[in-house]
């Protein structure tokens, strides 16, 4: 068989209409109106919100100049499911295929679609005046400075699907092959399954929007539908927003229980597939194997139950897939850059973590299949210029509350802007929300040396960073004069990067920390003994982790065959 048609494949782009109406009186930048999200909200959030646009154009620009005509998009493709950011995706994406041929294969993220009947949103956006107000779909809500527009509603199922139908969920007739898990019919009604609320007595029927398309002959792609809805106990309007558990923290661990169907579909997919020598390639939103490989187990001890928990696939998981035959897996969600493998006797399961347009590091990837194997390479889009009239209006939105800048206002490439948002994020997020505040009250100000000197006497720490012969010392001493805030947010970045953050993170730095491991860093399974000396010591201790992993990375990896050799005739 000859190699296969490449496959670009961008997750979570979360793509916000900056240039939308959503139907308030908007600010205006160099004559031109612009729905911008304030950056009171982007600094408190994991992913930047005015920037999707351009980064979405950039990757899609990338895939055309490399001629790649097919596109999966991985889940939370929209902000939040609005109506009308979904309706200028779909007019995007549409412009797109017929101007160079491509297409866009979709999967429904947790931001994409909720239930049955979907739920309302509000955000904040910037006037006219450079004031933050509050515009929801919700008019109940809306009162003095604020706006209602069903423009903002998010829709659920099947509703929410139809703005992309074309892009996979419903058949088209230039498909080789297309199923979904309940047969050959892409009717929303021949596609419902029976969930119930854990005592029984909520009960709905909903759409799974999973389907197998076979775009070119020999590829067959598994795109599954990883949302779980599951009914809460309780009275409830009918389809109501409230009588739904979100699928954001549940993923592959609630699916084995409530959508077990699937599994049995990728069972009879896979060996189909090996049957008949197709290529198979599984998607879908939520990872299948930790896409951190272990690397967070200090959080854990740290922070107690955070996202990252509640969102790491159980081993259970894994299991399941192996025996169903699943053998490799792409995943977003977590906005993170990694590969997770595991084995059971003679069979294999691989997750390939796509990093998300709209955080550190933003980047895609292209798979290069073929019956022999394939190859995966890692696109970033860290050099892209940022959109200065966003800027100006975060200049004017603080100017105009009294507020100091931001360092990432004076950023002029993407891959500054998102670290910058990471240091941000430390401050106005992971401090007053995450991190116990004895520990953010006693190294608020302070310098590297000065919080490593509450975790070993000065005469340690002095070991460490006093001035002695050679570069590497001098470097040290110089670093620790950093502000602490610098090493957290180099901490976030690596988590979440891996490989990619290792040219964004000065090498001295990386020795710096690989020092402190060493040298204070302590074993997250000796626990936490409540004080900030300790806490540090641990979190410290996570640097090594974190480097292993990215520095075991690699931009471009290959992974063996996932198609059995075709039957001799």
């Amino acid at each position: 068989m000859s190699d296969l048609p490449r496959i670009a494949v961008i997750a979570d782009a979360h793509f916000h209409d900056l240039e939308g109406d959503f139907e308030f009186p908007r600010i205006e930048i160099d004559g031109e109106k612009l729905a911008v999200r304030s950056w009171v909200d982007t600094r408190e959030s994991t992913r930047v919100f005015n920037e999707s646009a351009r980064a979405l154009d950039e990757a899609l620009a990338e895939v055309s100049r490399r001629g790649i005509r097919h596109v999966v998009l991985l889940g939370d493709y929209t902000d939040d499911g609005q109506r009308q950011t979904t309706e200028r995706l779909r007019i995007i994406l549409e412009r797109h295929e017929n101007a160079y041929g491509t297409r866009f294969y979709v999967l429904p993220g947790n931001h994409d679609i909720f239930g049955l009947k979907g739920r309302n949103h509000t955000k904040q956006f910037l006037d006219e005046t450079d004031a933050r107000i509050f515009v929801t779909s919700d008019a109940t809500k809306a009162g003095p400075g604020s706006y209602a527009t069903p423009r903002m509603y998010c829709e659920g199922y099947p509703k929410g699907l139809v703005s992309m139908a074309a892009c996979g969920y419903f058949r088209r007739p230039d498909y080789v092959h297309w199923e979904t898990p309940f047969g050959a019919s892409d009717l929303a009604e021949d596609r419902l399954y029976e969930v119930s609320s854990p005592d029984g007595r909520n009960r709905y029927r909903l759409m799974d929007a999973s389907y197998l398309v076979e775009p070119e002959p020999g590829l067959w792609l598994m795109m599954i539908d990883a949302n779980v809805f599951e009914p809460r106990d309780g009275l409830f309007e009918e389809g109501e927003e409230a009588a739904f558990v979100d699928s954001t923290g549940a993923g592959w661990n609630a699916l084995l229980r409530l959508k077990p169907f699937i599994v049995d579909w990728i069972a009879d997919v896979s060996a189909r597939a090996e049957k008949l020598g197709k290529t198979l390639l599984a998607f879908s939103h939520y990872p299948v194997l930790d896409p951190f490989d272990g690397a967070t187990g200090a959080e854990g001890v740290l922070f107690g139950d955070t996202n990252i928990a509640r969102r790491t696939p159980k081993e259970a998981v894994a299991d399941a897939l192996m025996t169903a035959g699943m053998s490799v897996h792409f995943s977003g969600h977590l906005h993170v850059e990694g590969l997770t493998r595991r084995s059971r006797g003679e069979r294999s399961l691989i997750n390939i973590a796509v990093p998300s347009l709209v955080a550190f590091p933003p980047a895609f990837k292209i798979i290069g299949p073929s019956a022999s194997g394939s190859i995966v390479e890692t696109v970033e889009l860290a050099a892209m210029a940022v959109d200065q009239r966003v800027q100006q209006a975060y200049r004017r939105e603080t100017m105009h509350a009294g507020e100091g800048p931001d360092l990432a206002f004076a950023t002029s490439d993407y891959g500054s802007f998102l670290k910058a948002h990471k240091r941000a994020l430390v401050q106005h997020r992971y401090f007053p929300k995450e991190w116990p505040g004895i520990v953010v009250d006693e190294i608020s100000g302070l310098t590297i040396a000065a919080a490593c000197n509450l975790v070993a006497d000065a005469g340690v720490t002095a070991g460490i960073f006093g001035e002695g012969p050679g570069e590497l010392s001098q470097d040290l001493a110089r670093l620790a004069r950093l502000d602490m805030i610098e090493l957290i947010a180099d901490w976030y970045c690596l988590r979440q990067a891996g490989v990619l953050a290792l040219d964004k993170i000065p090498a001295p730095r990386r020795a710096l920390y690989r020092v402190l491991a060493k040298h204070l860093g302590r074993s997250p399974e000796t626990g936490w003994d409540g004080s900030a000396s300790g806490f540090l010591a641990i979190f410290l201790g996570a640097f090594d982790a974190f480097l292993d992993r990215a520095e075991a990375g690699s931009l471009e990896i290959e992974i063996g065959s996932t198609s059995a050799k075709e039957e001799a005739a």
